[in-house]
């Protein structure tokens, strides 16, 4: 049953606070692979696990009874000092799977798993989703530099030309294309993304309602022990040891989405004023307000159309871009053989310390425009839900890349003879005979590339909503075949008017243009510090791999970021309040969920009192389902109280349920139900903690809800009754200390680690599938046992079902608890101010969970509570 591949051994790490215990395997195959530390999920993997994890899982406050007379335990709340160990499993079962009958496999992203065909489509698509950004820089970059380092040679051509050239290679090339699109959360991209990785890894998150078992959700991968692990080790020691760390690094995450968002406002103004502003050049008698006046109808007809979504924009705005750059690498093939070859010398990075010395002061200004070749480098990140890595990383190395570099050459070539056009640099390069059609596809372009932080705006949105960092909005889903194409059309709306007032006021393309930069380096510094905790923590690598990746390109984006602040005062200060703002949005929203929730925790049921009112409650028991909504995951909320002091009756059962998110992508339906009993079973409460990733699209309705509801709840009693069935027989052949053992586990000679609780798959499969039959079918009976425990089991599972169905059939009602939280009059007026007036406002008028599943009000029940916090 067991392989016998892998010979373990035991060794022990030294850790300054906690031993772990390790079991290190020495495989044959490994060795001849050229001793790889990788190993794959599916195979044997290294986790960590908790010695009292399975205590806490599977003995919770809401699950622990199994015999009438017997009261569950209370929640522990001691879980994050309980001591780990690292041991090495075999396949990946755990009791959530087996708990709704079937072990999923290895999920990931849904666009890996296309043909070749749909995957060229894909990277077509990507041009006018992911790269209208960065594709359009060529309209601003060089005009925006000279604006600040005027031109008094060819030198200085040549010196901004390297500049601009190994700036494109060294960020969107090396730091995003090829490092940061890998620290992806299985196909998610963006800072909330790397948050979640980050989290599930270590135990750094300030986001509340969160149990160990949701790590054990999704698989990931760790690597045998190594230097690299060990010093991993320490570090999500230390990580999770300091409050100060973590609130910084959430701290970070929300400052750079709220960068992310401020992008979604300067890139739209910045795109579509540069590209309306080559009218200067084709009509004499154009001005900048004309120029204004159209940019503003070109915004506003933008943002009509992004509700039609990314895949069909993205399939009508593909050709145009893809003519887009090919006008690009052809305009600079034509002034390179035109007009001047030698600018091919800016290769040579010896140009960009000419640049400086002979400007000095002026070329540290014009590193703000130069950075503008870069824009949009975030967005191929934060757009990464839409494609695939790889359909991403193709179209940029072998389209985009090539026709950006033609495009800055021949734009050089043609202004090392036209010194006195550097104002309009693109526009001026342009041959007489193409002009009119490649204006018209510059603006096409130009709209395009405003779409581009919109979308990335809307995936960062969502993110955030998910894990409790952004009030919720109404997300519509605008692709059913990729969960991750969404448009939120009050962000929409929102981000349209502040560009039209930025666009209003601020009309020159140079101030834009730094503000632009800001939001931009705002991002990439986050993401830079983000992705080195990856490669710390998870990645594992090298140590001079790392200290090279974070000192050279934060050294730069620091170097970039004293530019643009020291213009700051030109106008670009718009976009810094506005980043504050959305900042503290997201802070305040934090902070206030997790006060609501702490205070929720405190202020829980005692399983006391609730032994004192009987299985009755108190109260009458009608017929029917009630299903309480609160955010406890552990615990009888204190708002169920409240309702058996308020209503005159309660139904015949109780399920305590639960929403939430999880730091995971996905969670499949199978994982989607966790359930555990509250009381024991004549009180007939149950808890359900649904789960779901934050890149799950839920929209089913409430009757596909409560069907799939009471399926996992049969089931996960079926589970715990074949459960006591199984404990009983293997007490017989166990030791007294085994016995009393929380956590019994069997080491097979490979290494691999099996609770001996959980039954083993097969023999489960079959046992549940004679058990299923059994009570579904009503011609097939089973023959009589001999064994009396067997037939009161038996006897009791059944009734147990029929009392679900009866309660089914007496229909399901949504009790709903809103609890507001209110600062006592002894506070500090700081905290008064935050949560009795923005955090409630923000609360009054964000969406309900329960809006998704467009419950009738005639099954609804609300009742309110208020606590002082």
């Amino acid at each position: 049953m067991f392989s016998r591949s892998h010979t373990a051994q035991k060794f022990l790490l030294e850790r300054s606070s906690k031993s772990l215990r390790v079991l290190m395997a020495e495989e044959g195959s490994e060795k001849e692979n050229g001793g790889s530390a990788s190993m794959d999920s599916m195979e044997s993997r290294w986790v960590y696990e908790d010695v009292w994890e399975s205590e806490i899982d599977d003995g919770l406050a809401d699950g622990g009874a199994t015999e009438e007379g017997n009261f569950p335990r209370m929640d522990s709340d001691d879980e994050d000092t309980a001591e780990q160990k690292l041991i090495r499993t075999g396949p990946h079962i755990d009791s959530f799977d087996v708990e709704v009958l079937e072990v999923p496999g290895a999920q990931r992203n849904d666009i890996e798993d296309v043909t070749m065909g749909r995957r060229l489509i894909l990277a077509f698509q990507t041009l006018g989703v992911v790269f209208g950004d960065v594709g359009t820089s060529p309209l601003y970059t060089f005009s925006v530099m000279f604006s600040k380092a005027p031109v008094s040679g060819n030198e200085d051509i040549l010196g901004a030309l390297s500049l601009v050239l190994y700036t494109l290679i060294l960020f969107p090339l090396i730091k995003y294309v090829l490092i940061v699109l890998w620290a992806n959360d299985n196909g998610e991209g963006g800072t909330f993304a790397l948050y979640s990785l980050i989290c599930r890894h270590a135990k750094v998150s300030l986001l509340p309602n969160r149990l160990p078992s949701d790590t054990r959700i999704f698989s990931f991968r760790l690597k045998v022990p190594s230097p690299e692990l060990e010093r991993s080790l320490k570090l999500m020691e230390r990580l999770e040891a300091s409050l100060f760390l973590k609130k910084l690094i959430l701290m970070l995450v929300l400052a750079a989405t709220s960068m992310v968002i401020a992008g979604g406002v300067v890139t739209p103004a910045m795109s579509v004023i540069s590209a309306v502003d080559g009218l200067k050049i084709g009509v004499s008698g154009i001005k900048q307000d004309h120029v204004v006046m159209i940019s503003v109808a070109f915004l506003i007809i933008l943002f009509s159309v992004q509700k039609y979504g990314t895949s069909k924009v993205g399939l009508i705005v593909g050709p145009a871009l893809f003519i887009w750059f090919c006008s690009l690498g052809g305009i600079g093939i034509y002034n390179l053989l035109k007009y001047d070859t030698m600018v091919l010398r800016a290769f040579n990075p010896v140009h960009i310390y000419y640049f400086f010395k002979r400007n000095s002061t002026k070329a540290w200004y014009s590193l703000g425009g130069c950075l503008l070749c870069a824009t949009g480098s975030e967005a191929m990140f934060a757009d990464l839900c839409y494609f695939s890595v790889r359909s991403v990383q193709l179209t940029f190395m072998f389209l985009v890349l090539p026709c950006l570099l033609l495009g800055y050459l021949g734009q050089a070539a043609y202004l090392m003879e036209n010194h006195a056009d550097t104002t309009q640099a693109f526009f001026s390069s342009i041959p007489s005979g193409a002009f009119w059609p490649v204006f018209l596809i510059a603006n096409v372009a130009a709209l395009i590339a405003s779409r581009t932080m919109t979308t990335a705006t809307f995936s960062c949105i969502k993110q955030s909503t998910a894990l409790g960092c952004f009030p919720r909005l109404k997300i519509i889903h605008t692709s059913r075949k990729f969960m991750g194409q969404i448009y939120i059309p009050v962000m929409n709306w929102f981000l349209l008017v502040l560009t039209l007032i930025l666009v209003c006021t601020i009309s020159s393309i140079y101030e834009i243009g730094n503000a632009y930069g800001i939001a931009e380096l705002g991002v990439m510094m986050m993401t830079t510090i983000l992705v080195t905790l990856v490669m710390l923590l998870i990645w594992q690598l090298n140590i001079l791999v790392v200290l090279s990746f974070v000192i050279i390109f934060l050294w730069l984006e620091l170097t970039f970021f004293s530019s643009v602040l020291s213009s700051v005062g030109d106008g670009s200060w718009i976009i810094l309040v506005f980043g504050i703002v959305i900042f503290l949005i997201m802070y305040i929203w934090n902070y206030g969920n997790n006060i609501k929730y702490e205070t929720e925790v405190k202020r829980r049921m005692s399983m006391d009192l609730m032994r004192k009112l009987g299985p009755n409650l108190g109260t009458v028991r009608a017929p029917g389902i009630g299903l309480l909504y609160n955010e406890l995951a552990k615990g009888v909320p204190a708002i169920f109280g409240h309702f058996l002091t308020t209503l005159p009756a309660v139904h015949s059962m109780i399920i305590f349920v639960c929403i939430k998110y999880v730091p995971v992508p996905v969670v499949v339906q199978s994982e989607r139900f966790l359930f555990r009993r509250v009381c024991p079973k004549s009180y007939h409460i149950f808890r359900c903690v649904a789960r779901y990733g934050y890149k799950d699209v839920r929209k089913e309705n409430h009757q596909t809800f409560e069907q799939l509801l009471i399926e996992s709840l049969e089931k996960f009693i079926r589970r715990e009754a074949q459960e006591k069935s199984l404990e009983s027989d293997s007490d017989e052949d166990l030791d007294s200390e085994e016995e009393n053992s929380f956590s019994r586990v069997l080491i097979a000679p490979n290494g691999s680690v099996y609770s001996l609780s959980v039954p083993l798959l097969a023999e489960f499969e079959d046992m549940t599938k004679s058990i299923s039959e059994a009570s579904t079918s009503e011609e097939v009976k089973a023959e009589p046992s001999t064994d009396p425990s067997f037939l009161d089991a038996e006897q009791s599972l059944d009734k147990e079902l029929y009392f679900i169905r009866k309660a089914k059939e007496g229909g399901v009602v949504y009790l709903l608890g809103h609890g507001d939280i209110r600062a006592r009059k002894d506070s500090w007026f700081i905290k008064k101010l935050v949560i009795n007036y923005f955090y409630a406002f923000l609360r009054k008028n964000c969406r309900r969970e329960i809006s998704n599943l467009s419950v009738p009000h005639s099954n609804l029940i609300q009742v309110g509570m208020q606590y002082m916090v």
